[in-house]
């Protein structure tokens, strides 16, 4: 249910909100830790910051896997705020995000202007004795590299968004472990596609609630509204949704998210 990404300015990014999160994936073949403000992706591309620019931190007590040690993560926290406020003052940067992989640390922020980019870096790791690092930028108006590398894969971000909900309901109090009625919407190009899907997940016990037309809804106008009971932990509903998920991607759906009443004990 996307549109065709344009590059945004500045006056068009009031609604922004910063949203950090982070997730395991394969970086290089390696595990490897991604931390990314998804909060971005509401009004990127930012047509003020065009250059994309890399700094490569080689650690100095990496973990066997390749990522960082709690107590060099404290280190690195901070070379990462020095990097963000430097690069935010003389460039106009925007910190979009980092991996952790074989022992390396790996910023990336986007600027307006690289001028002289490398001494506002190096004026930063100069503070850091022992720290040795690498560096490098290139044109990427589309930002390219922030949804493509950065930003999860749709499978991982739908198991972000159920976490968030799921902390959610946690943080007022939620007894996770009641069950209680799981309300889900899936979208559909085609009433054919959303029948057939309502006919599979029915066979597994969800209930329909309800289906419409809404041709506001553009390129998905058909929803469908289900239903079932069920626990709200982590690992019960993020298997429940990433098969309702999956399931919709089967039949040219669009799974749209969940929600559920609150258990307190």
């Amino acid at each position: 249910m996307g549109s065709e990404t344009k590059p945004l300015t500045t006056m068009d990014q009031t609604n922004y909100v910063s949203d950090w999160e982070f997730y395991f994936g394969n970086v290089n073949n390696m595990l490897g830790s991604i931390a990314v403000d998804l909060g971005l992706a509401k009004i990127a591309p930012v047509a003020e910051q065009p250059h994309v620019v890399w700094v490569s931190i080689n650690m100095l007590d990496p973990r066997p896997d390749g990522l960082s040690s709690m107590q060099e993560t404290v280190v690195l926290q901070q070379i990462e705020d020095d990097l963000e406020a430097a690069l935010e003052e003389k460039h106009k940067a925007i910190y979009v995000g980092r991996s952790t992989s074989n022992g390396h640390r790996k910023v990336y922020f986007y600027l307006a202007d690289t001028t002289a980019y490398e001494e506002t870096i190096a004026s930063v790791m100069q503070e850091y004795a022992g720290y040795t690092y690498d560096f490098g930028t290139k044109e990427d108006r589309g930002w390219n590299g922030y949804f493509t590398f950065l930003f999860p894969e749709p499978e991982q971000y739908q198991s972000i968004r159920n976490r968030k909900v799921v902390d959610s309901l946690e943080e007022h109090g939620d007894d996770l472990t009641k069950a209680r009625d799981i309300h889900h919407w899936v979208f559909f190009k085609t009433a054919e596609s959303r029948e057939a899907y309502a006919a599979s997940i029915e066979k597994e016990g969800f209930t329909v609630v309800a289906r419409d037309y809404d041709k506001a809804l553009g390129s998905y106008p058909y929803r469908l509204h289900i239903k079932h009971t069920d626990k709200v932990d982590w690992t019960s509903i993020d298997k429940t949704v990433l098969h309702l998920w999956r399931l919709a991607q089967k039949h040219n759906g669009d799974y749209d998210g969940w929600e559920t009443a609150a258990k307190t004990n």
